[in-house]
């Protein structure tokens, strides 16, 4: 069965090696679309050939999978049964010191920016640093371009401060593709009471994860997970919250040492100085690959939750919102005014 004939699933954030046998898992697994990360630590000019390269392999692969740079072309991907991708970046590294390369970049299909990844930027802070001071000068234009050309602000490895402040000068709803509430699993990485409030409030989505880190590792159960995504729906709505797994497969320790230390470190560093999580994670048994998903499927509707709030947090939630924030500025206005 393919896709186009389940559920819309969308999950908001996966890093995993992108081949045919991933793709075909993906279908196998019902989902739609994905945001796919295309840069972590990397500069303008290697962030233009994994650009490149998502170029190529959307060519090779046309018959199963295709860019989305607007919410019309998730609904076509499904319609002809294929995989939407959204190529996103979990830094800003890629925009370096200039301003006019968030333009650039857009054009070129990157819809998504994370604001900063594990370390400090030029934006603002990340969620490991001991001091957050906020967006920068520099970080301040840099949303509000992004507001302007439709590009979306991802906050999931953001300070708080910086996070905080992302929010309140963004006049267009902003996303944590991939966390959990702290006050559930405590990590520097899953957000505060405050953050999510303050998302929430902005009309922003969360994407519930399932990286073992932010959870319970993989002695996990998918009645815990449910639960987890129960206990968020209530928190934020049941319109603000989706799935971002940050699912990680067939991924090689090599790319494991550049995700954690890119140049910055000689050493592996993951955060506020721990040297904990030296390898890739186990993933609980009932998520280890793309197929698995009708399994979270399965563990909502067991706990009761409503069809209808299943369909929005599996996909709808973030058709409706990726299709609102890819626009620019002068179409989201238009869309409004005619509502």
């Amino acid at each position: 069965m393919k896709n186009k004939d389940k559920m819309m699933v969308i999950d908001a954030l996966e890093l995993s090696n992108w081949d045919r046998d991933f793709l075909e898992s993906l279908n196998k697994g019902g989902v739609t679309c994905v945001h796919a990360c295309c840069g972590l630590w990397e500069n303008a000019r290697e962030t233009l050939t994994k650009v490149g390269e998502w170029h190529r392999f959307f060519e090779e692969h046309s018959d199963l999978v295709m860019p989305v740079k607007k919410g019309t072309d998730i609904l076509e991907a499904k319609e002809q049964g294929k995989i939407g991708i959204i190529l996103g970046t979990q830094n800003t590294s890629a925009l370096e010191d200039e301003l006019a390369l968030v333009s650039v970049f857009n054009d070129l299909g990157v819809k998504i920016m994370q604001l900063t990844y594990n370390n400090q930027n030029l934006i603002g802070s990340s969620c490991y640093e001991e001091t957050d001071t906020g967006l920068s000068r520099y970080g301040k234009l840099v949303v509000k371009e992004m507001n302007r050309v439709g590009m979306l602000i991802d906050l999931s490895h953001v300070g708080e401060q910086t996070s905080l402040d992302a929010i309140k000068l963004s006049t267009r709803p902003v996303a944590i593709t991939h966390a959990n509430p702290d006050w559930i699993y405590p990590s520097n990485r899953n957000k505060s009471r405050e953050v999510l409030t303050a998302l929430r409030d902005n009309g922003g989505v969360l994407g519930i994860c399932a990286y073992p880190h932010l959870i319970s590792g993989k002695e996990t159960t998918i009645e815990e997970f449910s639960d987890l995504i129960i206990k968020t729906v209530e928190f934020m709505g049941e319109d603000q919250v989706g799935i971002g797994t940050d699912l990680t497969l067939n991924m090689s320790t090599d790319f494991l040492h550049w995700m954690r230390m890119g140049r910055w470190t000689h050493e592996m560093d993951y955060g506020a100085g721990s040297k904990e999580n030296p390898s890739w994670p186990e993933w609980p048994e009932w998520f280890q690959t793309p197929e698995d998903f009708p399994n979270i499927i399965e563990g909502l509707r067991n706990k009761g939750m409503k069809e209808e709030v299943i369909e929005k947090v599996m996909g709808g939630n973030w058709l409706r919102f990726f299709t609102e924030s890819f626009n620019n500025e002068k179409e989201a206005i238009s869309c409004a005014s005619h509502t």
